[in-house]
């Protein structure tokens, strides 16, 4: 049984010839067709949730664990403009989405009907690209052109550079109509570009390599990929580079300067010029640290070049020679086979200055009070092997930096936008994808944002939740300017005192509460070794003091 508007069954038809695995749905009327077509066909898993923007994030967790398309639809009206945040999120970490928008006929729009907007194109800035399947299907033109629309869809979204792509699909009623007729349609490849050394990668950048003294590796957000760490470490080991990385690089070895806002606070303002690189390549996605961001930004390298899939210029630093489009593992395994000169010196005083500021943290944190900073480094260090590790933002994604790339751990993080909302949702998509043990580390605002997400973990009796209680916006109290405003709290930081057992239980889920060194050791514990299925545990810290112990921790790495 499929639906008999005929574009959309075709629709169903290619999209599981094509492999779609995963549809998360939530429910309307417009969308009726959609739903009632892809609900035909067994092999495809369904998850209906009915808050888009939990939908929306939910997908986007899947599609990052299983590196597959995941579609989700909706009704018409407000109902899109709820996927926006996950949307942008895919966009900009190259997350392949494919989102089907039900619509209103185009004589509709604008003329007060109900649930309608202008649908057509509404994600352009954020999104690779937008298509409308075509009302009806009346011709063998017709046919073929909503076949190359659908196939160009999902195509679109698994090329080299990934991301979101919109079906629009206008619907009239009767909406509810079903047909015994599948309709079948062909399937159009994806292309992709091969790699060509002599062509991707152009001779200057070749000359500059061969000729850098002075060569900084510096590692964005990705996925973990093994063959690309082995490459990094021969860099390291045989070219003398300095490589940095963030948690989420999920790029790990011991010569690596995996704690960069450590190792950059450590460094004096008349000794800069000597950790100044001639060469700069990056890779990845998104940086977290603001001061090597600041730092790169005063003292430039000579020449700096990206390497990407999709060719983007990543120019994050105001310095961006050019863009190499290549897998990384391709480009770098040219580039080693080419001789450089390496001043030695360069990668050991990076490596000198890592050592050094590891152990004053070390130190700093055996006598800190009880803080986030000293709550993370617990939770840090009782994280089981193999766990993925889900960073909400703004504090908690910058304080796993402090604490570097543990062995066997994943890191992931919505830091494409660096949004707060769809934490839990992502983290759960991304747990019913996973075997293994994943924990979401959130603050208590993100937590509340998305806290329809708990609806969703029944999906996931593999995750587990530790919501940092600091009592609003923290991360207000780090940055400077806000706490100069009159009324910062009510305004900037958003202070409250609100607990979150009650909140948890009315979502069924099992609730752990902690307040100081001791329970945290308990809890977190409890927590990972346990046996109890999904539980969220809430670990109230003081927000004056985590502030202060913060300023004191960045002032000790700072003095010599």
């Amino acid at each position: 049984m499929t639906t008999d508007k005929k574009p959309v069954a075709l629709l169903a038809d290619i999209l599981i010839q094509k492999g779609l695995e995963n549809l998360v749905h939530s429910p309307g009327s417009r969308n009726a067709p959609i739903i009632i077509a892809f609900s035909g066909y067994g092999q495809l898993k369904i998850t209906t949730v009915f808050d888009e923007r939990c939908a929306a994030f939910y997908a986007l967790g899947m599609a990052l664990a299983s590196g597959k398309t995941v579609a989700i639809d909706c009704t018409s009206g407000t109902a899109p403009l709820n996927y926006a945040p996950a949307i942008a999120e895919a966009y900009y970490q190259h997350i392949p989405l494919l989102v089907l928008t039900a619509d209103r006929s185009p004589q509709y729009i604008d003329i007060g009907d109900g649930q309608t907007i202008r649908q057509k194109g509404v994600f352009s800035n954020y999104i690779k690209q937008s298509y409308e399947l075509p009302q009806s299907i009346d011709s063998v033109e017709d046919f073929a052109q909503a076949e190359e629309i659908i196939n160009d869809a999902i195509n679109q979204t698994m090329s080299e550079n990934r991301g979101p792509v919109q079906i629009n699909i206008p619907l009239d009623e009767p909406l509810y109509e079903t047909s015994e007729t599948y309709i079948s349609g062909r399937l159009i490849g994806l292309t992709s570009k091969a790699f060509d050394a002599n062509q991707d990668i152009p001779e200057i950048f070749t000359d500059q390599w061969k000729h850098s003294r002075k060569l900084m590796v510096l590692a964005g957000q990705m996925n973990p990929d093994a063959e690309l760490n082995e490459i990094l470490i021969n860099l390291t080991e045989k070219q003398q580079a300095v490589v940095l990385t963030e948690t989420t690089s999920n790029q790990c070895y011991l010569d690596f300067i995996d704690g960069i806002d450590n190792v950059i606070s450590a460094i004096q303002p008349e000794e800069s010029e000597d950790y100044q690189p001639d060469l700069l390549i990056t890779i990845g996605g998104a940086v977290v640290s603001k001061m090597v961001k600041k730092f790169l930004r005063e003292h430039s390298p000579t020449n700096h070049w990206h390497i990407s899939d999709s060719g983007e210029k990543m120019d994050t630093f105001f310095c961006l020679t050019g863009t190499i489009q290549s897998t990384t593992v391709d480009a770098l395994k040219t580039l080693m086979s080419q001789p450089r000169t390496a001043e030695i010196h360069f990668q050991k005083r990076w490596l000198e200055k890592k050592r050094t500021a590891d152990m004053k943290r070390e130190v700093f944190i055996e006598t800190a009070p009880f803080s986030d900073l000293t709550v993370f480094n617990q939770i840090i260090k009782a994280l089981p092997p193999l766990t993925r590790l889900h960073l909400g933002n703004s504090t908690p994604v910058r304080y796993s930096q402090l604490f570097g790339s543990q062995p066997g751990l994943s890191y992931f993080s919505n830091r494409g936008v660096s949004g707060i909302d769809g934490q839990i949702s992502t983290a759960a998509g991304f747990a019913t994808c996973s075997s293994n043990l994943n924990v979401l580390i959130t603050g208590d605002l993100g937590f509340l944002y998305d806290s329809n997400g708990l609806m969703l973990l029944t999906h996931c009796p593999n995750l587990k939740i530790v919501v940092i209680n600091n009592q609003g916006g923290g991360i207000f109290r780090f940055i400077p300017g806000p706490e100069t405003v009159h009324n910062f709290e009510q305004y900037f930081e958003a202070h409250h005192n609100l607990k979150l057992e009650l909140l948890t239980k009315a979502f069924n889920v099992n609730y752990l509460y902690a307040d100081s060194h001791q329970t945290v050791e308990e809890k977190v514990h409890d927590l990972f070794y346990g046996n109890h299925g999904v539980q969220v545990l809430e670990i109230s810290t003081p927000a004056e003091i985590n502030a202060e112990v913060l300023r004191n921790y960045f002032k000790e790495l700072r003095n010599r």
